[in-house]
């Protein structure tokens, strides 16, 4: 069978364009492929390899990189290599190939394809297939939210306090610190109220100055790394999920809050409007006040709260569905490993 490579990161786009050995994507952790770790890979195309490659375009960090142009070019070069995605049945390879058969490429959102094709990459439009992520959720049912909330130094009650959770890698990107003062006064007016941000601590220094605000910042707490079981039954017992932002590809954290029939609440971003319909699906705030204005009308209006959750659930097992996406997935690796030129 024919070797195979497929990359789903975002820094390795500059770097593989650079003479180096090919190399695999390093074993992703259990709850997901890791959006940190830098790569320095040969792109095969670039390199004159015919070893099948596949790239996908997705998460925070490609997003971002599309705006600079060194690392925009770079993408670009990887796709003038692609041919135009063709997705087979799964039950085998495909036996029609085009002269360039041997990569794909995938984008999570049309907002990526789009916008990268309209830019100064012409050659990039109909060959970025867009496949939404999948989710599926699977909390702890061993877990104790009560625990959880001891842990976290929140005194009150379970069933009378209100946790608004944002899950996120501590980094500036990600602005995890854009709605605490705001929060933190509304706190002071309704002390049944917190947000508690989880995530692990990407960047040492932005961790730092985000522990030092948290600290000086009543009703806020910080919450480190935890399992996929663990988060998702802390999810599965908060009043709302929050996305705050600044760029995002796809969030999953919202996406999987929606399928565990919890309410989400996102920044008004490009990433964030493509899966969260205002007033719909959840609700978009463009800025802190704002943000506050609109959780005290959810916490105060139960009926808006349960149609909210009731259309996300159902937008999600609709249109994000993980066996879609494997299938998708299968296609398209089919259409690698079967190519006629390996």
């Amino acid at each position: 069978m024919a070797s195979l490579i497929i990359f789903k990161a975002a820094s390795f786009f500059v770097n593989s364009l650079m003479p180096a050995p090919l190399c695999p994507l390093p074993p992703a952790p259990a709850a997901g492929f890791s959006q940190h770790r830098p790569l320095r890979c040969g792109i095969p195309g670039a390199s004159g390899h015919k070893i099948p490659f596949a790239v996908i375009f997705g998460g925070t960090d490609v997003n971002e990189d599309v705006r600079q142009q060194e690392k925009e070019e770079a993408m670009g070069k990887v796709l003038e290599e692609a041919r135009r995605p063709r997705v087979f049945e799964a039950r085998g390879p495909p036996t029609d190939w085009g002269p360039r058969g041997f990569v794909w490429a995938v984008a999570f959102t049309c907002v990526f394809s789009l916008g990268f094709s309209r830019s100064s990459q012409p050659h990039a439009e109909g060959k970025i297939l867009v496949q939404s992520q999948g989710i599926s959720t699977a909390p702890n049912a061993a877990f104790h939210w009560s625990t959880f909330l001891q842990r976290a130094e929140i005194g009150h009650s379970t069933h009378h306090v209100h946790v608004f959770l944002l899950i996120c890698g501590l980094r500036p990107v990600k602005d995890p610190l854009y709605l605490v003062d705001a929060f933190s006064e509304w706190h002071r007016e309704e002390p049944s109220v917190y947000l508690v941000i989880v995530g692990p601590e990407v960047d040492p220094e932005f961790t730092r100055d985000a522990k030092a605000k948290v600290q000086r910042s009543p009703g806020v707490r910080l919450a480190g790394e935890m399992s996929q079981a663990d988060l998702h039954a802390v999810v599965k017992n908060c009043f709302a999920v929050v996305n705050s932002s600044v760029s995002e590809g796809m969030s999953a954290a919202l996406l999987e809050a929606m399928d565990l029939e919890v309410l989400v609440m996102a920044r008004n971003i490009p990433g964030n409007v493509a899966v969260v319909k205002h007033e719909r699906t959840g609700l978009l705030f463009s800025d802190p006040q704002e943000f506050v204005q609109l959780a005290k009308r959810v916490l105060g209006d139960h009926a808006l709260e349960r149609d909210l959750v009731t259309r996300a659930r159902d937008y999600v097992r609709t249109h994000h569905s993980w066996q879609t996406e494997r299938a998708t997935y299968q296609s398209l690796v089919w259409s690698l490993v079967g190519s006629p030129e390996h």
